[in-house]
């Protein structure tokens, strides 16, 4: 009985979060305001972590296929994503690039700020000739 009521609670999110776009005439998806409201409610202690632990992780293990039904939409478009995917694959490995990049760059930093354990190589470490050994 457990599951249903977390999954009821996370659902019932969902569902105010589309009622709000809907309602609210938002260009945001209802599901991603609905999310942003348990967020807020786990964050603000309305909602308790273990109300919704067990069916968010379940949920979040599965997520691959949580994207099937998106993906497979994409074919509907087929015919516009034949004509310009040279343009789309550019696009995306471009903008993976920087992605990857900025959060390494920022990971970095807050490591740096808040953990102060980043090492700093020198330039013979980076490019692998000797072998460091920290304690």
């Amino acid at each position: 009985m457990k599951l249903f009521k977390e999954f009821l609670l996370i659902i019932s999110f969902t569902f105010l979060g589309e009622i709000i776009s809907k309602v609210g005439h938002l260009p945001v998806p209802g599901s991603v305001i609905g999310m942003l409201l348990l967020f807020a409610g786990l964050y603000f202690k309305v909602v308790k972590l273990d109300d919704v632990d067990t069916v968010g992780t379940f949920l979040l293990d599965n997520l691959s296929i949580l994207f099937l039904p998106a993906g497979v939409g994409i074919m509907v478009y087929f015919p516009v994503i034949k004509d310009h995917w040279f343009s789309l694959l550019i696009v995306m490995l471009v903008t993976t690039a920087l992605t990857m990049g900025v959060v390494g760059m920022v990971v970095q930093a807050v490591k740096r700020k808040y953990e102060g354990d980043c090492i700093d190589l020198t330039s013979e470490e980076a490019e692998g000739h000797v072998t460091r050994i920290d304690e």
